[in-house]
């Protein structure tokens, strides 16, 4: 169950960075064509394509974890045995989730601060708060898939 909840948040995020990454590429486009055909820009693109970038990112990376697309070098580990290898696979997760559960943390911390601040974009006056918590949900639902894949590594390494 925790497995298909944490699938499914990572698939709502993939969706909506796919759907922002579109935005994305509409937006340039068309502040492209604005200044180069009538040297009007499209005020604040810059800014929004920007605050965009912080809601991709994020969700991205928590899809890279669903799919274990990171990048693994595991030419050192093939000499080691097969449980030897499970355990430091199980060593490895387990200081990720760590990390991981840092970031989103600390990402909440500094979306509170922000948020008191009132800090707003220069161009729009966009506040500026709000995407700052893409971050911190999408390192929570990757914490949840490491989470996952932690608890699924150690029943396969020490049985049910």
């Amino acid at each position: 169950m925790l497995a298909t909840i944490a699938k499914r948040l990572s698939q709502l995020l993939s969706g909506i960075a796919a759907m922002i990454l579109a935005l994305m590429m509409f937006l340039t486009a068309l502040d492209v064509c604005l200044r180069y055909f009538f040297n009007r820009p499209l005020a604040g693109a810059f800014e929004l394509v920007g605050y965009m970038m912080a809601i991709l990112v994020p969700f991205s990376i928590a899809y890279c974890y669903q799919q274990r697309g990171h990048i693994v070098v595991d030419l050192f580990l093939e000499s080691f045995r097969a449980k030897t290898r499970a355990v430091i696979d199980i060593i490895t997760i387990s200081i990720t989730l760590i990390f991981t559960l840092i970031i989103a943390w600390q990402n909440a911390i500094h979306f509170f601060e922000v948020k008191h601040s009132g800090l707003t974009s220069a161009v729009l006056s966009i506040p500026e708060y709000p995407f700052i918590s893409p971050t911190a949900v999408a390192f929570a639902t990757a914490a949840l898939i490491l989470l996952v894949r932690l608890l699924e590594s150690i029943a396969e390494t020490f049985g049910k």
